[in-house]
C-alpha cells in the first residue's frame, strides 16, 4: 500500500478513512450484517457501486474475507478479520464521543453501550468483538 506518511493516524485514515468502509464495519461488527443485500438496508443508503468498490478494498486490505453462500452459490458472505475486530476499542471510542458531543441524538442502543464502555471498557469491548453486542 502506498502512503503519505508514516504517521498511524494517517495509516489508519488510508485504510478505512472513505466514507463508507467504517460503516461497512460497523455494519459487520454491531449488526451482524453479512451479504452484500444486507449491507444495502443501513440507513445510510449506500451506492451499489460504492458498495461493490467498499467491499473488494476492504477484502483487499485484511479487513474483511469472502466466501460464497453454501446455500445460495451466487450470494457471498462477508466476515470480519482479527484485523477489523482490532477496531472495537476505536468503535466504542467513536460511541461514547458522539454520546457526549454529537449535535443530534444517537440511537438508544448505541447510546447504552456507550454508557456501559464509560465504566465497563474491557468487557464491552470484548462484547463488541464477539458479537454478544447487536442491535
Amino acid at each position: 500500500m502506498e502512503h503519505r506518511s508514516d504517521c498511524p493516524i494517517n495509516y489508519l485514515l488510508e485504510l478505512v478513512g472513505d466514507k463508507w468502509s467504517l460503516l461497512i464495519i460497523r455494519d459487520m461488527l454491531l449488526e451482524d450484517k453479512k451479504t452484500y443485500g444486507e449491507f444495502l438496508t443501513s440507513n445510510e443508503k449506500i451506492a451499489t457501486n460504492i458498495l461493490a468498490s467498499r467491499l473488494t478494498s476492504l477484502e483487499k486490505s485484511g479487513l474483511i474475507t469472502k466466501r460464497r453462500d453454501l446455500k445460495n452459490g451466487t450470494r457471498h458472505i462477508y466476515s470480519l478479520t482479527d484485523k477489523s475486530l482490532a477496531l472495537a476499542p476505536l468503535f466504542l471510542d467513536i460511541m461514547i464521543f458522539s454520546a457526549e458531543y454529537a449535535p443530534f441524538p444517537i440511537s438508544e442502543e448505541q447510546m447504552n453501550i456507550a454508557k456501559r464502555g464509560v465504566s465497563h471498557r474491557e468487557e464491552v469491548i470484548e462484547q463488541i468483538r464477539s458479537g454478544q453486542i447487536l442491535h
